[in-house]
């Protein structure tokens, strides 16, 4: 196994692969290219494994391989990994009404106006590094630290489908309800997770997200026609 991947047991069902400690791009795309070699691995006893920012979790059924075996096999695929890798990138558009409850906060923390916030949240180009905390939910890289923002003291017991969030240097959106305490700048009309379509996620990781305001009235035709009605 390359020197620069650390490797430890997470339980006695899985191991982890370390890349580094720092969230990046360039790490992110050698995750990338450990994740498209895996995609294809005909390991047997392999469950599913977990792309993060800075790691891969591999579960596997301890009945079927062992530690010391599943290890020894990696060793030998990711030796073969070649240097060429085709990155490619899916582009997903998010329209976004910026009505949140804390878009006015997240102004006052920064020393800007709203307007502002709006701007530089739309601006950049995001990042999908990983898919996690409840199904679908993307935890985006690439915000403007100019509208950084501490998560709320006290978190709300309940935050709706499509909110969109901000929390320190990430930004992100919430694909259900559930408690959280994400900064909420504004809601998507889009469903970013649904068991109904062949893929329930809208976003999977390495995708590149921007996201485009709208006012009320489009956010409600957009969100009638995601809920087919």
């Amino acid at each position: 196994m390359p020197n620069s991947i650390r490797h430890y047991p997470l339980g006695d069902q899985a191991i982890v692969l370390s890349f580094g400690d720092v969230i990046s791009e360039a790490i992110h795309i050698r995750v990338r290219k450990v994740i498209t070699c895996l995609e294809n691995w005909p390991q047997a006893g392999v469950i599913e494994y977990v792309p993060a920012y800075t790691t891969i979790t591999i579960y596997y059924d301890p009945l079927i391989v062992s530690y010391q075996e599943l290890l020894a096999a990696l060793q030998i695929t990711l030796q073969n990994i070649s240097d060429d890798f085709n990155y490619r990138s899916a582009k997903k558009e998010i329209p976004v009404y910026y009505n949140g409850d804390d878009l006015a906060y997240v102004a006052q923390y920064n020393g800007l106006t709203e307007e502002e916030v709006i701007r530089i949240h739309c601006a950049p180009e995001y990042r999908v590094y990983m898919i996690g905390f409840v199904p679908g939910f993307p935890y985006l890289g690439g915000m403007d630290n100019r509208i950084a923002t501490p998560r709320k003291e006290v978190p709300r017991l309940r935050i709706e489908a499509g909110a969109v969030g901000i929390a320190g240097q990430q930004t992100g959106v919430y694909p259900m309800s559930t408690p959280g305490g994400w900064q909420i700048i504004g809601h998507t009309p889009l469903q970013l997770f649904n068991l109904n379509r062949e893929n329930p996620s809208l976003l999977d990781v390495g995708d590149l997200v921007c996201f485009a305001p709208i006012g009320y009235e489009e956010f409600m035709q957009l969100k009638t026609e995601a809920n087919g009605y």
